[in-house]
């Protein structure tokens, strides 16, 4: 080999090695600085107590509970929708036609539009549109029950604005089964949904999963969508139905960073408060990846 293509190899494998060693330096010093900061705040009664005393003491469970159902919720609407959207764009629109290229065409536009954006989407659309018009309905807008912030608009709006990333990892899962199992099952006299049913969605389950573990993972951490459509500054208590409001734990460390009357005192609960965040937000993501690697283990042994 010519020296210079040596020395042009050797250069881009030492910057990709310093790039990758950059990206784990960041990430080390960044879980450094909140487990440092936390830890000494963090237990179990942390973990299990409701705040108190204007969020200076007491813990973070009534957030921990709130998250926990955000994105659960957010999970059950969203992913469905866009496998299914995802099956259609890749099973049964043609790829140049109108409704393909429309619904493509949003798909890249939701995903560009600023997280702040779908807050102010959830609070004209749910809150103020189907919420107030179902008090209406139900009690001729007597009582406020569905027409405010609550956990089910929040949930709704997360799912919108994770959509993008659901349809798109389907997608891919979807185009990458051979066209040969499509083919074959053809053959067999099976019909267009018993093929997707019992051909491609078994084996692009791994897509589906990853897009759910991508939603779980910007979901739990997003807070702007969810500043007008549901999430409480001091709620001790824990919500009861879809209806009320909650705390959740990416706005929680948000208001005491930022709103704080006594940051000092609040330091701690921040850095113990974010620690919990990314301990459950690589919980869900451990969990989803270890039902992926049963699930691909099951399929390989099959």
């Amino acid at each position: 080999m010519p020296l210079k293509k040596k020395i042009i190899g050797y250069s881009v494998y030492s910057l990709s090695a310093f790039s990758v060693f950059i990206i784990i330096s960041a990430v080390a010093v960044l879980m450094w600085t909140i487990i440092t900061g936390g830890y000494h705040t963090l237990s179990w009664q942390f973990i299990t107590s409701a705040p108190k005393d204007g969020m200076t003491s007491g813990g973070i469970f009534p957030a921990i509970i709130g998250t926990f159902l955000l994105v659960l919720i957010m999970s059950i609407a969203g992913v469905p929708i866009g496998t299914i959207t995802a099956i259609y764009l890749c099973e049964y629109a043609k790829p140049n036609s109108v409704i393909s290229r429309l619904i493509r065409f949003a798909v890249n536009t939701l995903a560009g539009v600023p997280a702040i954006v779908f807050g102010l989407f959830g609070l004209g659309f749910f809150v103020q549109f189907i919420g107030s018009g179902a008090d209406k309905v139900i009690s001729g807008g007597a009582v406020l029950k569905w027409g405010q912030p609550n956990l089910l608009w929040a949930s709704l709006t997360m799912a919108f604005m994770t959509l993008p990333v659901v349809i798109i990892s389907v997608e891919e899962a979807l185009k990458a089964v051979p066209r040969e199992y499509r083919e074959a099952s053809f053959a067999l006299g099976a019909t267009k949904w018993e093929t997707i049913r019992k051909v491609v969605l078994p084996n692009s389950i791994n897509g589906v999963l990853t897009g759910a573990i991508l939603a779980v993972s910007r979901g739990a951490g997003e807070v702007a969508p969810i500043l007008f459509v549901g999430a409480a500054y001091f709620l001790p208590s824990l919500p009861h139905s879809l209806s009320d409001q909650f705390m959740e734990l990416g706005y929680h460390i948000f208001v005491m960073s930022t709103q704080s009357t006594n940051v000092e005192a609040t330091r701690g609960i921040q850095y113990a408060t974010t620690l919990v965040l990314l301990i459950l937000t690589f919980t869900l993501n451990f969990t989803a990846i270890f039902l992926r690697y049963k699930i691909r283990r099951k399929n390989s042994v099959l």
